[in-house]
Parts: structure tokens; sequence; C-alpha cells
């Protein structure tokens, strides 16, 4: 088939909806705020992004494809693209959830997009999702997940030592800190923790730093800087980051922006927010 065929089949999932019903565990959000290092005490403090806590997918054993995500299909299009990345989200933050309460979450497809970019085809499918909770909308999020070619070999980044300057916060994340976040997000790709496949199938210098992961580091310095909750929280994955060279994490432009830079100085990621 002609990807303008393979597009106009993949655009038919755009409406087909999922609906998942749990309660939230506290400790499932406890593992998650261990995981990116915040505090344990969620029943008081909720941590960044606790919603992604929840809702988790969960794959049968041979339900897994060989990059250890889902196989291709069911309520995600079957996209034949090699890699795929969950790349962008914007999220609306209504009311707070309560743990030990059952909570909804409904998701739609909401559009699948082809573009050609450099490295050759991308496209992108975005997810609208909806938690409520006693009948009331507490968050919104709309996720932009990417599938692309294998492209190119991504370069190593040369670490230049640059320290975080004032009113930024420095993270040098870790093989056991990758670990640990797959674990809290049941999250089996495998550019995560096995190098091996991660060098020779994906073709990165290193094991990749999920883009979640750094999405909530971000979302917590936010707050920290804003010394107040957030209402709304976007983000966007600009490069992959690797386990071993430090990031830091830095105001944005504007006053509402946060980004994520790499040891190289290049953006690993930005990201805006809302009050």
């Amino acid at each position: 088939m002609s990807m303008e065929a393979d597009v106009a089949h993949w655009r038919t999932w755009i409406g087909r909806k999922e609906t998942r019903t749990e309660a939230l565990d506290p400790e499932a959000a406890r593992r998650f705020a261990a995981a990116i290092g915040e505090d344990l005490d969620v029943e008081a403090a909720p941590p960044s992004l606790m919603h992604w806590a929840f809702f988790l997918p969960v794959p049968t054993a041979d339900g897994i494809g060989p990059d250890g995500h889902s196989k291709r299909g069911g309520f995600q299009p079957p996209i034949t693209l090699a890699r795929r990345m969950f790349a962008a989200a914007e999220m609306q933050f209504l009311a707070p959830l309560r743990l030990g309460q059952e909570a909804q979450c409904d998701a739609v497809i909401a559009d699948v997009k082809h573009r050609a970019g450099k490295s050759g085809d991308l496209i992108f499918v975005e997810v609208d999702r909806k938690i409520t909770q006693d009948g009331a909308e507490k968050v919104r999020e709309r996720q932009t997940i990417v599938y692309r070619d294998a492209g190119e070999p991504a370069a190593p980044i040369e670490d230049k030592a640059i320290a975080p300057a004032a009113g930024e916060e420095g993270w040098r994340p870790s093989t056991v800190d990758l670990f640990r976040f797959s674990a809290a997000t049941f999250n089996s790709h495998r550019i995560h923790y096995d190098l091996p496949y991660a060098q020779e199938e994906e073709f990165y210098p290193g094991l990749v730093v999920h883009g979640p992961f750094i999405a909530a580091k971000l979302f917590g310095y936010a707050r920290r800087c804003a010394g107040k909750p957030l209402s709304a929280f976007s983000f966007r994955a600009l490069a992959p980051a690797f386990a071993g060279p430090a990031l830091r994490l830095a105001p944005g432009e504007g006053g509402r922006g946060v980004a994520a830079l790499r040891a190289d100085g290049a953006v690993a990621m930005r990201a805006e927010f809302a009050l």
C-alpha cells in the first residue's frame, strides 16, 4: 500500500474510544512520587502529573511487540513506521483528584496526521483524555504520539559541563532512575533499560530518558518557581536526552515557560504553564 492509502486507513481510527475505571491507589501515586524524586506524602502533596500513575496500559505477555511496547493496533491505529514516542501534551487541571476513590478515564483518537519531515515520514496521533471523578471533570489532556522511520543514528551528547545558573536546577538521570520510572508507569519500551537494544536497534548512544519523566520534572520545577498550583501545563519534546549526562531545568521565555537543557546546551524539552 502507498503511504496515502496507509494514512487513509489509519485515519479510520479517528473517533475510536476507550474507557477505563479504577480506584486511584495511593501506593501507585507514592511509587510515582518516588520515581520522580518528590514527597512521598502523596495524600498531602500530590506529585507532579500524578494522573500519569493511573489508567496505565496493561498488555498481556503475548501482546508485547519487539520494542517492548504493546503490539500495534487495538485502540491505537496499527501504524507500521518503526519508531514511536510520546512527543507532546496539553493539560488542564480543573480540580484535584482524590486518592482512594474511583475515577474514570475516557480516551478518544482525535486526529491522525501525516507529515514528510527531514528524516522521512511522520505520523502524529492525537489522543484526547478526560478524567472524571464523582461526576466532575478533573483533568483534560491531549497527548501527541509520533511515529517515524528509523532515521539516522542519534549523535552522542558532548558534555560541556555547564553549571546551573541562578534560578536553574541540575538533574542527572541515572539508569536506576530510568528503571524506577519505567516500573512506576509500567512502561516496557526497551530504549529505557536495554542498552544493547537502544544502541543496536534504535541507534541511540545510550539509554533514553522518558519524555514523560522530563515533563514531570519540568512540572515540579515550574510549580516551585511559581510557588502555587498550576492550572495548565503543556510540553513538547525537541531532542532526546540520555542517562548519565546532566540536564538543567531552566526558566523559559515570557515568565510562563520552562525548559530542560542538555549537557551540550541543546533544548531537550520546552514547556509552558498557567496558574
